[in-house]
């Protein structure tokens, strides 16, 4: 038996174990500077800047998770971004995945969201697969842009 809820502090190590295993998965180890003191002081210290759900039994504890924000678009206002849906690589294809993503999405209509957007790996052919046959719009004209905190830190205004 499943369950899907909104995550905890208490459920963080957890969590932190998934995104090490979605790390290996990409193929970025070693990408991963976050730490499990960011996630709790990010995740529910002052000023909360995301939430996540997660699946869980009783027998194996959490075994996905869906981490989420609010966003904002200035042409539509409040929007969902789903940073990471996980779900462990041995139940993968079992139905998890969807529980989680249909968790954010449902949040997102209770929260009045105008817009619920997150990114795929290219090559992630599943999870495209997935997107593709629940209608969403993958969109190819966009091209994604970021700075590393090092570029963060040189940056000249």
């Amino acid at each position: 038996m499943i369950q899907i809820r909104k995550g905890t502090i208490e459920d963080l190590p957890q969590v932190y174990a998934l995104i090490q295993e979605l790390a290996e998965y990409e193929k970025a180890p070693n990408e991963v500077t976050n730490t499990l003191e960011d996630m709790r002081l990010d995740g529910f210290g002052e000023r909360p800047i995301f939430e996540f759900f997660v699946a869980e039994t009783a027998k194996e504890g959490i075994i996905g998770i869906a981490l989420y924000y609010t966003a904002y678009s200035t042409w539509k206002g409040k929007m969902i971004f789903l940073e990471d849906l996980v779900v462990t690589k041995r139940l993968r294809r079992s139905g998890i995945g969807k529980q989680l993503f249909d968790a954010v999405a449902e949040e997102a209509k209770n929260v009045g969201a105008k817009r619920f957007k997150w990114q795929v790996l290219e090559w992630n052919e599943p999870a495209i697969a997935f997107y593709k046959k629940i209608g969403a719009n993958l969109d190819g004209e966009w091209i994604n842009c970021n700075m590393t905190e090092e570029q963060i830190q040189n940056y000249k205004a």
